[in-house]
Formats: structure tokens, sequence, C-alpha cells
């Protein structure tokens, strides 16, 4: 019998040309996903996420919102409360009404703006490698840099305050128009005086305040940031404010806190005074009063005085005349300008200066403005004192914008001619 048939085996076209598989020795595998695109390290993480376009996008939203917020409360809280919570902070919070606890809800001024900046400084130093075709962009940016600080710096140094010169006498000091400090003076030596100045945050905290250079302490019992002050009626059933000083005659009632630019807080507090011996008694302490109240302690005569921080300089100014010019028939102010005689003891300085509309007094790093007058007594010049160690940055960072700008547009124009004659 013959075997059965088998078929030759079928091959696929070109399969005699195919070279046979073989192990390559000594070979790796192909990197997987995770080797080809290594895990960043968290450093380089944090990099990447504030240099990212989304934290600038995020940011800038954040910053519209903020001012559109903050322009609204300054209706119920006043310009200057309104900037202090939306603009120069951290952190806005919320706080129900009369609790004690607060939460944040909402980025201030500040910390959106530090955002800001090293987003705006990461992503340049990512994304642009320094060389001499980028040399404009560098310095425009680095510009924009420089505004920013110098906006920061202002605002946490800049220092407004208002001096009242009057007619041949020196002032050797101006005042603050939204902060007061409670000020002990020791007025036993006649030759001078010796201050010691508290400001009036440590008032509202409600807590003891003492100091080497006074022999008692002082405790407040009550603080009110803004208040109304009156004479206290013969008849009034209610028990006196205080026990000392014009602490009987007075009577003061809280009120809430001036918002309107044309308004002013008139801060009160009772103070008791105590020594190793035992209490001095109570004391009312009030913007509103004109006159120190005396304290007689060891010897020695103090006085107790709520008034506008000072800011004491090295020189003094002398007004010698006050010019207030008015449009023919009206009562419009053309012009205020005082001439104003500059001493100052240590370096033997005396001369005069007219300080007038658009033309201040540079001095001592002090800027002087011609601000106003006193209605009641026209020869007291009311002159703004502004200190601002940044005050050159603005112009700074605007010339080198502007200078890094042009830098770039004509090195792209020479460039473009460059070419242009190759071509």
């Amino acid at each position: 019998m013959n075997p059965p048939y088998s078929p030759p085996p079928v091959r696929s076209p070109g399969a005699e040309s195919r070279r046979p598989e073989r192990a390559v020795p000594n070979s790796e595998p192909p990197p997987t996903t995770s080797e080809r695109n290594p895990k960043p390290h968290m450093l380089d993480r944090v990099i990447r996420i504030f240099a990212s376009l989304k934290l600038a996008v995020v940011c800038l939203t954040l910053a519209m919102l903020l001012v559109f917020i903050g322009t609204i409360a300054q209706v119920e809280e006043g310009l200057y409360n309104a900037q202090n919570r939306y603009f120069r902070s951290v952190l806005i919070y919320w706080q129900p009404q009369g609790a004690d606890w607060k939460v944040p809800v909402f980025p201030g001024g500040y910390l959106i703006g530090s955002v800001l900046l090293l987003n705006l400084i990461t992503a340049y130093s990512e994304r642009l490698k320094m060389s001499r075709s980028k040399t404009g962009l560098f310095m425009a940016h680095g510009g924009l840099v420089l505004l920013v600080v110098g906006q920061f710096a202002s605002d946490m140094l800049q220092v407004e305050s208002f001096m009242r010169v009057g007619e041949n006498q020196p002032k050797f000091y101006s005042e603050s128009n939204m902060r007061t400090e409670l000020a002990v003076t020791e007025t036993s030596n006649p030759h001078h005086d010796e201050v010691v100045a508290i400001p009036e945050r440590f008032l509202a905290r409600r807590e003891d305040l003492q100091h080497p250079q006074l022999p008692f302490t002082i405790r407040v019992k009550t603080y009110h940031q803004n208040s109304r002050l009156g004479e206290r009626a013969s008849d009034d059933k209610e028990p006196a404010a205080a026990t000392e000083g014009v602490g009987p005659r007075v009577k003061f009632t809280p009120v809430p806190p001036a918002i309107k630019m044309d308004e002013r807080n008139v801060p009160a507090a009772i103070v008791e005074l105590l020594t190793p011996k035992g209490s001095l008694g109570t004391w009312v302490v009030s913007l509103a009063l004109s006159h120190p109240q005396d304290v007689q302690v060891g010897g020695k005569t103090y006085t107790l005085a709520l008034r506008p921080t000072r800011y004491y300089k090295s020189h003094s100014l002398t007004l010698l005349k006050f010019s207030h010019d008015k449009y023919r028939g009206t009562d419009i102010p053309k012009n205020f300008s005082s001439r104003v005689r500059v001493q100052r003891p240590d370096t033997g300085e005396d001369r005069e200066v007219l300080i007038y509309m658009n033309n201040p007094l540079r001095y001592a790093g002090e800027t002087y403005y011609q601000s106003g007058y006193d209605e009641r007594d026209p020869r007291i010049s009311i002159l703004q004192v502004v200190r601002n160690p940044s005050w050159l940055t603005p112009y700074l960072a605007c010339g080198l914008v502007g200078l890094g700008l042009c830098i770039q547009f004509m090195a792209h124009l020479l460039d473009f001619m460059r070419k242009r004659k190759t071509a």
C-alpha cells in the first residue's frame, strides 16, 4: 500500500529571504515610560508650579476681584480702613458680629502681589536663557520686578504727617493725622522733658503697660477707638468716668469709628496708675482734651496726654510769612505759599525757603508740601511731610522698562535689516 499523501508545506512569499532571529548578547530591555520620563524632584515641582501661566492667570483674576471688593467696601469701612484690610494685608478675615474669633476667607493684596512677583521671576528664569538677543527682554521685566518691589517698599516704609507752623514759633516735630499715642512726660527738669510715648495699639489691647523710666504701671481699663466727649451734668446719677484729673467733670460716649475722609476718630481711654504702694486713681485720656493732666509721684511731676503721634526732627521750621492768594472777585484759592526759616543746630544751617504749590521743600530725606492753613488762625500754615525712602524706585523702574524695550526693538530692527541685505 502506498503511504497517504501529504501536501508540501505552504510558504509565504519572501519567506526564504528572511533572516533567522537570534538573541543579541548583553542586550538590555527597552526603557519603560517611567524611565523615559523620570519623576521630577520635589523642588522642580514647586518651581514648575510657581512658573506656570495658570498661576499668573489665577492671581490676576484674584487681584481684579480684590480691587472690586475693596472699592465697594470703602463705602461702609472708609478709605483707610479698606486699604488696610484688603490691600495692606496677607489674608482677609471674616469675623461674626460679637465674636472673638475670625477665619481667613480671601487672599490679601500682599499675598497676591508676592505670588505674582515670584511667578514672574521663576517663569523667566525657567523659560528664558540669558543671551545677548534677549537683553532687552530681561531689562524690561527687571523693571517690572523693580516696580513691584518699590511699591511694596513704599507701602511699608512711607510715613505721612503734618506740621502746623506758626509765625515766629519754631517747630521741630510733625504729627500724624491717623495715629495717636499716650505721652507720659516728666517735667521736673527745667532744661528738658523726658517723654515716654506709648502707641495706641498697646492701649487697644487693654493690658498693663510698664516702662523703666516710669515709677508706675499703666493699667488700661477701657479703650474706645472713637468717642464723643462732653461735660458731666451736676445731677448725673451715673458714676464718674474717672476719679482724678478732669475725670469727675467729663463724660464720654463711645461712637462708631469714622469712615469719611473729612472725619477723624477721637480715641479715649480710662487708665489706672499703679505703684508698689497702691493705686493713684483712674484718669481719662482723650484726644479731645486740649491740656495734659498732672500727676505727682515721688516728688516729680508727670503729665498724661493722648495726642497725635509725633515725629521729631533734627531741624526746626519757623513761619516767616504765609500768603493766600485768591482769584479776583471769588473765594477760590489761587495759590498758597509759606516762607519758612530752616535751622539746624548740629550743622549751624540757617536759611530761608519758599514753599508753595507744586514746589515742595526736600530736606533731610523728607518732602514738605504746602497743604493748607488754619481757617481759625491764618497765621498758621499747614505743611504735609512725607518720608519715602524708595521714592526714586518708580522712576528707575520705568526708565529700565523703556530702555529695555528700546534695546529689544533696535535688536530686531538691525536683524531685519541684516537679513534684507543678504537676501
